[in-house]
């Protein structure tokens, strides 16, 4: 025979309490508005009845499914496990589950993927995969879904977003090469259809600028891509262009990693012939040699941010919401940077 579902009449009449108070206590958001020993009461009673909460019967009444999506531009990179967890740390509490999705950097492949989490109802979407111009997320937004994007922002739009001081990160390593006697500093820049390698290329301009660094065209290579091969075939073409450069400022982890790869695959050693530098500090750089000197992003800080941000969205508390959030990173020296020969 099916066992009858518990449900909250049950656990009212085992507790004495309203079936309102019952609703309350087991809801994460609620639960604040009565006293810690009612709830603390109620919650062993759901547990010893193995009550557990319909779902679908909760979404038709509050017209919510307690669910987000997570738009990643690539699974595989390393970065965005601390962000994820950071996001989590934010929102499970409160009984919301995510939906994580990887768009591959494919802008057609994240238009299918944005209208099946629109398809399955979510509450609201922390999109670290946007495009500088993704009317699709635009377009989402207009139609009154809650949405914020993260690492990147959405130009022209009013969508709130979560970034890096990327002027200071680039300034410092900048200042970093300097003072070890480079001035002939190449960069290898991130896709431009993304606001981090856009933002970061411009960051690279300006900090030259005001550091009197002379910045040579041809010592500016653009990745079509924010990862290893890009950044070693890069590496590559400044190399073949035949002028001379004894550092080179990369606009993420992934593509220094390559350009050093690429180094030593020609017998240039690093950092004693030409010094690599990163942005991120993305997990386990220490384990790889030599390591990395990059600038350091608040990851797991990142996804909560994020996070409270959507939150107050989906809380209809979209005054409170600055429209850019901005958060500080810090240059990490390690061993792939040393003075210039």
């Amino acid at each position: 025979m099916q066992k009858k579902r518990i449900t909250l009449k049950d656990i009212a009449r085992e507790t004495g309490v309203h079936v309102s108070t019952v609703s309350r206590a087991l809801d994460p958001v609620e639960r604040r508005t009565i006293t810690e020993e009612v709830v603390k009461r109620i919650q062993a009673a759901a547990d010893a009845l193995g009550y557990r909460p319909n779902r679908i019967a909760a979404g038709l009444r509050t017209n919510r499914t307690m669910t987000v999506g997570v738009m990643i531009p690539d699974i595989t990179n390393v970065i965005f496990p601390p962000i994820l967890r950071g996001i989590e740390s934010v929102l499970e509490p409160l009984g919301y589950a995510s939906i994580i999705v990887n768009t591959d950097s494919d802008r057609d492949r994240e238009i299918r993927l944005l209208d099946v989490l629109r398809d399955r109802g979510v509450d609201g979407i922390i999109h670290a995969a946007v495009l500088r111009s993704d009317p699709s997320i635009s377009q989402a937004a207009q139609d009154g879904l809650p949405v914020v994007t993260l690492n990147r922002k959405v130009e022209f739009s009013e969508i709130p977003y979560v970034i890096n001081d990327e002027d200071a990160g680039i300034c410092q390593m900048l200042r970093h090469l300097q003072k070890l006697g480079h001035n002939r500093i190449a960069h290898i820049a991130g896709p431009q259809d993304l606001s981090t390698g856009q933002l970061r290329l411009a960051a690279f301009r300006r900090a030259a600028d005001d550091l009197s660094i002379a910045v040579e065209e041809a010592l500016i290579v653009t990745a079509t891509r924010f990862d290893e091969v890009e950044g070693g075939r890069c590496l590559t073409t400044l190399l073949s262009a035949g002028k001379p450069f004894t550092a080179v400022l990369c606009a993420n982890d992934r593509l220094a990693l390559g350009a050093i790869e690429a180094l030593r695959e020609r017998g240039i050693d690093c950092p004693r012939d030409i010094s690599v530098t990163g942005f991120n500090d993305m997990p386990f750089l220490d384990l790889i040699r030599p390591k990395l000197t990059t600038v350091r992003i608040q990851q797991h800080g990142a996804g909560r941010a994020a996070a409270n941000i959507l939150l107050q969205l989906m809380n209809d508390n979209a005054d409170g919401v600055s429209l850019e959030t901005v958060l500080p990173v810090e240059l990490v020296v390690r061993e792939s940077t040393a003075p210039a020969r």
